[in-house]
């Protein structure tokens, strides 16, 4: 976890208008709207490098109500469009998005086949470093 932290903030491409890292508190309400559990997994993603920009996927953010990365609405997209309740978004990939389950492994819902592919990730942390950091 720790070097794929690294390895990220080392990729961290600058923007005019950088992201802000939430704090316990901010999860606490966002899991609130979402009416989930985030696993702790995720959480520590979220607080340690969900500031990050970098390549051609966006993950999720929690800062920013107006982002279109913000991840209450992200959820309420892909939910909405077919996405099962207990998956949380981490990052939408044109129509298909990755989630995260209830114990931390990292799937990918494709949109047209409207199901999970088979390819899982062992956490969000294995998704960073093999889907995110290549994109």
């Amino acid at each position: 976890m720790e070097e794929i932290i690294e390895q990220l903030r080392e990729a961290n491409e600058p923007v005019p208008v950088p992201l802000e890292l939430p704090d316990e508190d901010l999860l606490v309400e966002i899991e609130e709207q979402l009416f989930i559990d985030i696993p702790f997994v995720f959480k520590e993603f979220l607080l340690t490098v969900s500031d990050v920009v970098y390549g051609s996927l966006e993950p999720v953010t929690v800062t920013d109500p107006q982002s279109h990365t913000y991840l209450p609405e992200v959820a309420a997209n892909a939910w909405d469009a077919g996405v099962d309740r207990s998956l949380i978004p981490i990052c939408q990939d044109g129509d298909d998005y990755y989630c995260v389950e209830e114990d931390g492994t990292v799937v990918l819902w494709q949109a047209e086949e409207e199901l999970i592919a088979e390819e899982t990730w062992e956490s969000v942390w294995h998704w960073a470093r093999d889907v995110w950091l290549e994109s």
